[in-house]
């Protein structure tokens, strides 16, 4: 817990987050960067939360919540996700992005868990929303593959 209040430190001082209105987390699991944290701090600060809902056509649909505690549910992959009664919020209308990943290089490329919803979110995204992934310093590699689907993301913050 203390590695991720330490990653969320960092984050809520970004120039990224200062300045976003609404702001996508996801629900992390037990062994990432805790989120939940980050997520009950930015709905205090008062900022728009969004969190994925993942569609069985692999695609992210971003679903506002105002409370994890009543707004979330498990989901196909056993990941917390907004309910079906959550409104959906335009992609276009995210200002951050914080995506997670099993590693990322030093050229912000992410490995992620293989079924491609994030990459496929990301590529459709305005180049003026930043994405920001955050990980623990062991998840940080020197280089990972590329392919040509693989879209890096703005920028990562660890411990």
């Amino acid at each position: 817990m203390f590695k991720s209040n330490k990653i969320m430190k960092k984050l809520f001082s970004s120039r990224e987050f200062k300045k976003a209105q609404i702001v996508m987390f996801y629900a992390s699991k037990a062994e990432e960067v805790n989120t939940y944290t980050m997520i009950d701090e930015a709905l205090k600060m008062g900022k728009k939360v969004a969190l994925p809902h993942c569609t069985s056509q692999k695609t992210i649909i971003p679903k506002e919540i105002t409370s994890k505690d009543k707004d979330l549910e498990k989901g196909e992959y056993g990941v917390y996700e907004p309910k079906e009664r959550c409104n959906n919020i335009e992609p276009k209308d995210i200002d951050l992005v914080i995506v997670p990943g099993l590693a990322f290089d030093k050229k912000n490329i992410r490995l992620g868990r293989g079924k491609g919803y994030y990459d496929r979110f990301l590529k459709d995204l305005p180049e003026r929303i930043s994405s920001i992934g955050v990980a623990f310093d062991f998840q940080i590699i020197g280089t990972l593959p590329k392919d040509s689907h693989d879209v890096p993301v703005s920028k990562v913050i660890t411990d």
